[in-house]
């Protein structure tokens, strides 16, 4: 295996009542390379990774390399601009070299109707309907329009609403299948709960795609283990997809289920089929803060089956297993050091005592009211799991000369571009048009995360910090603070230190960039800076002399001891 490295509600109250059926708002610095060894001028670069045994552990610790071929600079060989038959993109440019002409077939006659962006009332409906000259089905074919488009769930419920106003509360199975589809397209937990609600109700058994969307929709809730129950269903008809399995999966790892998380990744490969990558990548994401024999063990089994079956992982998996080798190794000896994130056991410890100490019984109150502390709670209680919780406010003031808002946009856009689940905490001044705060960039911001907006007077952090541990220990923050404040709040210096390494852990910093480029931001370290021995070494942080380090820093040197034997 060869790698180029260098050394991340209700839907029957809605249809029964509500005459109008309108809707309320309810890793170091090192980069990762991959690229072709074929067609490169000016030089190759080959890594080989190398299995080493070291004394006194069971995990294999797999060691990166780096030799670079470079080409000689008086050599006169020709390197030709044809790509290797078997190289990656190779196909596309054959066909660019060689076009094809293709006949120009007239567009197909569609039905066309302006999609509304914002909830309709019934008299609404009503005369949209009369306005469509199709022959088909009305309601189907706006709510097929509606899940192409991946429109608002809130414009998709007041149809439903309508529909169900006109039949007795009844909506078909086709309209709620599609209605599920946008729920889940958005992440909105709560309403596919209720689709699900309804559709155990009116439906002994549903087809593979409704089923296939609940597993999908009910992962990201604290009732994930009934999309297991519904993968057993499946199994009565059919065989599930490895679609089914990579859901159930990742549902089981982000509720930290690791044995179930194995048997149906087994399960799996006892159907003959092949992984879909995502769900390989997803064993390395949850590995990288694993210290354990067995799990590291069942990662290299997983390497191994990549290379039996010749698959190649994308770039995101290759940088997910390249963070797992290189997570806690001490580069001199290549002994583990201790893993900068929490036990299981420490986090909650941890999670309980700020919840009491710092958003319950800390001054939070002087700035803000317990009325607006509660609908914050339940605004997180009601949305999925985030990956990154941004401080919208002190993000938007980390380039003074730029605007606001388009800083703020910036960094989210970057953001949600892989995919990751967003939480945008701000202030509810920043939706007021002004010279810092444009109207139309906010609205974008709103389209790519989640967002909520406190009264201005409100203190940011103790909303950062509850929706950061209420969505896991995967989730990050990104905010410039380095909430000493809080940490003062913490009664002892077990929790105080159990809050520092798990703020290293968990903040994310943006050290360079400005509106319209790249990002890029400060690595958060995979290990523990302390003193620490594993019997026959030990790994001592010290101080430089010339540097003078403040206390919310650590130091960047370390001492490695070891033993003679």
């Amino acid at each position: 295996m060869t790698f180029y490295l260098f050394g991340i509600r209700s839907f029957p109250k809605l249809w029964k009542s509500n005459p109008y059926l309108g809707l309320g708002p309810g890793h170091s610095y090192v980069s990762l390379f991959l690229s072709d060894s074929c067609g490169s001028r000016s030089q190759q670069r080959l890594f080989s990774l190398k299995t080493m045994s070291p004394q006194n552990t069971k995990a294999t610790n797999l060691i990166a390399k780096a030799r670079y071929l470079r080409k000689e600079e008086g050599s006169n060989k020709q390197v030709s601009s044809v790509p290797h038959f078997f190289s990656a993109g190779a196909a596309k440019k054959r066909s660019q070299m060689n076009p094809q002409s293709k006949d120009h077939a007239l567009p197909s006659v569609r039905n066309t109707i302006q999609l509304p962006t914002q909830p309709l009332n019934s008299e609404e409906w009503d005369k949209l309907k009369a306005d469509f000259k199709g022959k088909t089905s009305f309601e189907r074919f706006i709510i097929s329009q509606m899940a192409h488009s991946h429109s608002s769930v809130d414009v998709a419920k007041s149809l439903l609403a309508w529909v169900a106003a006109k039949n007795n509360g009844i909506v078909s199975y086709d309209l709620l299948v599609r209605y599920l589809y946008l729920c889940v397209f958005h992440m909105q937990t709560s309403e596919v709960i209720d689709v699900f609600e309804i559709m155990k109700t009116r439906y002994k058994t549903l087809e593979p795609g409704g089923y296939s969307l609940l597993i999908q929709g009910l992962i990201h809730s604290d009732r994930w283990r009934e999309s297991l129950l519904l993968l057993e269903d499946i199994k009565k008809v059919i065989t599930p997809s490895k679609k089914n399995y990579n859901d159930c999966i990742q549902g089981a790892l982000l509720h930290q289920d690791i044995n179930t998380a194995w048997n149906l990744y087994q399960e799996l490969l006892g159907h003959d089929f092949v992984p879909m990558l995502e769900t390989l990548k997803a064993f390395f994401d949850f590995g990288k803060d694993i210290k354990d024999d067995n799990y590291s063990n069942k990662l290299l089994d997983i390497l191994s089956y990549l290379r039996n079956n010749q698959l190649y992982p994308g770039e995101s998996f290759a940088h997910s297993i390249k963070t797992w080798f290189e997570s806690g190794q001490c580069l001199g000896c290549g002994k583990t050091i201790e893993s900068i994130q929490l036990s299981p056991e420490e986090y909650e410890f941890l999670k309980g005592r700020i919840m009491r100490d710092v958003i319950d019984g800390g001054d939070q109150y002087k700035k803000t009211t317990p009325q607006e502390l509660k609908r914050f709670e339940n605004f997180i209680k009601s949305c999925p799991p985030f990956d990154i919780v941004i401080d919208g406010l002190n993000v938007a003031k980390m380039f003074p000369k730029a605007r606001e808002s388009q800083v703020l946009l910036n960094v989210v856009s970057q953001l949600a571009k892989q995919n990751l689940r967003l939480l945008v905490l701000g202030r509810k001044h920043m939706l007021r048009q002004s010279f810092q705060w444009r109207k139309d960039e906010m609205a974008e911001v709103q389209k790519q995360a989640s967002c909520f907006f406190a009264d201005n007077i409100s203190k940011d952090d103790p909303f950062l910090l509850y929706a950061t541990l209420h969505s896991g220990n995967h989730c990050r923050f990104i905010t410039k603070d380095l909430m000493r404040d809080h940490k003062a709040c913490l009664p002892d210096a077990k929790t105080q230190r159990l809050f520092f390494k798990w703020q290293q852990g968990h903040q994310l910093a943006i050290i360079n960039g400005f509106p319209g480029s790249k990002l890029t931001f400060q690595h958060i370290l995979s290990y523990d800076t302390v003193v620490q021995t594993t019997g026959d070494s030990w790994h001592i942080p010290y101080d430089e002399d010339v540097v003078e380090r403040y206390s919310y820093e650590v130091p960047t040197k370390w001492l490695c001891l070891h033993q003679k034997t």
